[in-house]
């Protein structure tokens, strides 16, 4: 199908047919109505190339999140997933910028911020964690009408193009299920470590894992450590905690700090006595999970989310395609039987 076709079909001019798909000029009702069922009925994509140079400029989409290197590099496995999705959609017209922020300063937040709306995007793709940081920065963008893809997370009240990610709930749910099962019995307490615990989602998986054990009877022990004390979780925080509770069962971490909950075991210099689940199938927490420290991990496949939200922003940006408002990502559980090969290194920049 193309434009002449559709003016054909329509019995107008190519011109008339081109103010309809690039939303420029005055077009009857009617006449309106008649080629948007044209071009419903065929599905009809623009040639994006042709739209650029109509547009006579890039389309310039814009990735805001926290630096690469914390969370144990988690969010460099996102960065790897959006620097895939930024290579395939560069021939077609679009330019993709990163800006990185430390998520434990608040100035330095805030100037990432200011310097992610002076850019004036074309399109945003973000995660919603530090809500009462985000909360302002994201009703800004709504102000300008900026389309907002959210990945890793939802921010409930929000009204994202569209959110990516997993069911948080059903995640903590799931942490719950196999302590038990990998248990076969379970003895003891078993404790959650809600690290991030002002994030929405990560209070999802807390509450999920805590309705589970609380439906198997099980005696549980909750330890919040938040971020917003300007520091990661720490070894030593956690050693601290395990001596304090040297009877656990098992121990299922909020977020990708698994990695350190064994190295706190470790400290005690004894076989660790819990089970342990965690997520994200970082560097190190696949490492641990390989040699036995870690017994297993649910995996929300960063890098995937990272791709799919600006691919889904270029569809409905550049393609003016429906993009569905909720995207969920499959809770995978890898074990130390059936971890997957490590993705070879990407030198990003």
């Amino acid at each position: 199908m193309t434009v002449k076709e559709i003016a054909e079909m329509a019995n107008v001019s190519i011109g008339t047919v081109d103010r309809v798909i690039y939303k420029r000029g005055r077009v009857s009702p009617q006449t309106k109505a008649r080629i948007e069922a044209i071009i419903e009925k065929y599905q009809f994509a623009p040639n994006p190339i042709a739209r650029r140079l109509k547009r006579n400029r890039a389309y310039r989409f814009f990735a805001f999140l926290p630096r690469r290197d914390q969370d144990a590099g988690y969010w460099g496995q996102a960065l790897e997933g959006i620097t895939e999705g930024a290579g395939e959609i560069s021939p077609l017209g679009v330019e993709t910028a990163v800006i990185e922020f430390d998520r434990y300063d608040e100035g330095a937040f805030r100037s990432a911020a200011d310097s992610l709306l002076s850019e004036k995007p074309d399109g945003i793709i973000l995660s919603p964690i530090m809500p009462e940081k985000l909360q302002t920065l994201i009703a800004k963008i709504r102000d300008s009408e900026i389309p907002c893809v959210f990945f890793d997370a939802d921010l409930p009240g929000s009204n994202p193009l569209c959110a990516i990610g997993q069911d948080s709930f059903r995640g903590g749910y799931l942490a719950g299920r196999l302590i038990h099962l990998l248990a076969g019995k379970v003895t003891g307490p078993v404790a959650v470590l809600d690290s991030h615990g002002e994030d929405y989602h990560i209070t999802r998986r807390r509450d999920g894992f805590l309705r589970y054990v609380g439906e198997r009877g099980f005696s549980t022990v909750l330890r919040e450590y938040s971020g917003y004390r300007g520091a990661e979780i720490s070894v030593d925080e956690i050693a601290l905690f395990l001596s304090e509770h040297p009877d656990l069962a098992g121990v299922f971490i909020t977020n990708c700090m698994a990695h350190r909950v064994a190295e706190a075991a470790r400290l005690q210099n004894r076989p660790r006595p819990f089970l342990l689940v965690g997520y994200d199938l970082i560097p190190k927490n696949r490492e641990l999970l390989r040699d036995g420290g870690i017994d297993a991990i649910i995996s929300q496949h960063p890098a995937e989310q990272g791709r799919e939200a600006l691919l889904n922003l270029y569809r409905h940006i550049v393609l003016e395609q429906q993009v569905p408002p909720k995207i969920e990502i499959p809770l995978d559980v890898y074990i130390k039987e059936n971890i997957p090969p490590a993705p070879p290194k990407n030198n990003y920049h």
